[in-house]
């Protein structure tokens, strides 16, 4: 039964993420590299938010649980606001990198488009994400001991695995939707952007109460991924087309020689 629960939670975290990445990366290098980078800066923003919070914890009083409760509140927030804070410094470091490859390149449009860029710098930031947020968990998941027994919630690691799984897919939209904001210079976006993803942290502290988590959770992954549809040049009719296969020009644009 462990080795279900841990596969079953790795496919449901992973499985979206990890079908995006085949279907749509995988197979240009140019934005598997980016995806990676995308990855590195996350990760650098966890860095330095561990080490600040570390510090904080270490000449705070330990005895006091208001205090730690604060620190992790705390902890949370600074975690958001650098991740927010490199995802900005990644879209400028990628606008001078593209500029870069048209000057090299002999094509008059650039190799990759900022959307793409987007989607692809998002995806990167929910892979690492998502990666930091439950492979501890599916590491417990095999045991020893059982989930539930003193009468906590037995739903853990399936709850764990959803958030995860919205996680991972809000970055991948939250960075669609702050690249197309700093292009046009909405920074009232930007700003949604940031206020959503610390929302969005901060309802992990109504867990074990994991409905009033999950529920508010998926409804802004919802609201997010219509925005960050509508930012890609989205619409209905062309949605319609495409889920129709009738849209030419996109059949076309990814028809590729047998």
């Amino acid at each position: 039964m462990t080795a279900a629960v841990f596969f079953g939670c790795t496919f449901i975290a992973f499985g979206p993420a990890i079908a995006l990445f085949l279907f749509t990366i995988a197979r240009e290098p140019l934005r598997v590299i980016f995806l990676i980078a995308g990855a590195f800066f996350w990760l650098v923003s966890l860095l330095l938010s561990s080490l600040v919070w570390f510090i904080s914890v270490q000449i705070s009083n330990k005895d006091s649980a208001a205090q730690q409760k604060g620190l992790l509140i705390f902890g949370v927030v600074l975690s958001v606001l650098l991740q927010e804070t490199f995802r900005f410094a990644y879209y400028k470091l990628l606008k001078k990198a593209n500029e870069g490859l048209l000057a090299l390149s002999q094509e008059e449009t650039m190799p990759i488009s900022i959307r793409q860029l987007a989607y692809v710098s998002g995806l990167g930031f929910g892979f690492m994400s998502g990666a930091f947020s439950v492979v501890n968990i599916l590491a417990d998941s095999v045991g020893p001991g059982t989930v539930g027994i003193h009468g906590d919630s037995q739903h853990y690691f399936l709850s764990s695995a959803f958030m995860t799984m919205a996680i991972i897919l809000l970055h991948m939209f939250w960075g669609v939707v702050f690249f197309d904001a700093c292009e046009k210079q909405r920074w009232w976006a930007v700003a949604a952007v940031v206020i959503s993803h610390l929302t969005v942290s901060c309802l992990t502290f109504q867990n074990p109460e994991y409905v009033a988590s999950l529920v508010p959770t998926y409804v802004i992954l919802f609201l997010m991924g219509v925005w960050a549809f509508y930012s890609a040049g989205g619409s209905l009719r062309n949605l319609k087309l495409c889920l129709t296969c009738k849209d030419k020009d996109f059949l076309l644009a990814n028809h590729r020689p047998r």
